[in-house]
């Protein structure tokens, strides 16, 4: 009876606290990355555009990076179900079952699920010296040189990483994926020619493909970007890579258990931050896109990142390599 008494008592507790949820108190949103890159830019972003829909309280980013994101996401599947702590991951949450094969939490259940902020998309790009001026240019160079191309990466589990894999196995191409600590010193190495190719992040290599220190080849989304800058690059899907998409989501997650009336308010917030004009133009900088699809509700969320999990396993046990 005690214990039944008990439990009523923290029923009741946790019920009244969700509904004054967000009673003043900051929020803490988690990054499973290092701070300055593209997922802690987007989480800062988001953190501002929060503020207002959650009340004025102060949105704190928490920056705990490691091991392809599980270090910084097994803090916030641990962490007291009520709200104040959340993750913002990208598509790692998809990745990391399989990259680190002692993984201590379960995405599918040991978080809920919110919605997805954005998109970004990818580019493929190589050193200045390769010759070739289009896609098929390239196919053809990577053709005749099958066995001596490298493809640089940011590091196991990282979205350059991710992608190269993906275009490896679609083009049924072996390419020797030489990692770095990070995506500046990859790009760096890829100007000076010590690495063929790379496939990375918009928000990474925006600033290189206009300064032309790197040639570009094609986005890797359904369709042609709008963007000054890329509008004139063709979809790999069109040059003759059917079905080739993959693109950096970034989604929002609470611990499990957290309850239903302050996940609520939690995606109502999430939901106004996506249509904050200020939050649209910072993404659009970024080379994002802001999401307005079926993904913005946590149902919808959750079914995608179930697809994204069941894509990506059999590429990242194909390749053998992991990131514990």
């Amino acid at each position: 009876m005690k214990k039944l008494f008990a439990f009523a008592a923290l029923a009741l507790a946790m019920g009244a606290h969700a509904q004054d949820f967000p009673a003043g108190k900051p929020v803490t949103i988690v990054v499973p990355f290092a701070a300055g890159g593209p997922t802690d830019r987007v989480a800062r972003d988001l953190a501002e555009a929060l503020r207002k829909p959650l009340g004025g309280v102060s949105v704190i980013i928490d920056n705990v990076p490691g091991a392809g994101s599980s270090i910084g996401a097994a803090k916030v599947a641990r962490a007291r179900p009520d709200g104040y702590t959340l993750l913002l991951n990208h598509i790692a949450m998809a990745t990391v079952p399989t990259l680190v094969r002692n993984l201590p939490f379960k995405v599918e259940s040991d978080f809920e699920y919110l919605g997805i902020v954005n998109d970004v998309p990818m580019t493929l790009i190589s050193k200045p010296s390769i010759e070739a001026a289009n896609y098929k240019e390239l196919t053809a160079w990577i053709g005749a040189n099958k066995g001596k191309i490298n493809i640089g990466n940011a590091g196991v589990g990282s979205a350059s990483h991710l992608c190269g894999l993906l275009y490896q196995s679609a083009t049924k191409t072996d390419m020797t994926p030489v990692p770095y600590k990070g995506t500046a010193p990859a790009i760096t190495d890829l100007i000076g020619g010590q690495i063929d190719l790379l496939c990375d992040q918009t928000t990474n290599t925006s600033p290189q493909i206009e300064a032309k220190k790197v040639k570009a080849y094609a986005v890797t989304t359904p369709k042609r970007l709008t963007t000054p800058l890329l509008k004139d690059l063709p979809t790999l899907d069109e040059s003759g890579l059917k079905n080739f998409q993959v693109t950096i989501w970034h989604g929002l997650y609470a611990p499990k258990g957290t309850p239903a009336p302050v996940l609520k308010k939690l995606n109502e917030a999430m939901k106004a931050a996506l249509r904050d004009a200020d939050f649209i133009k910072r993404e659009e900088a970024l080379g994002a896109v802001v999401a307005t699809d079926g993904r913005i509700e946590p149902e919808g969320h959750r079914k995608f990142v179930a697809d994204e999990i069941a894509k990506w396993t059999p590429i990242i046990k194909a390749a053998g390599v992991y990131a514990d």
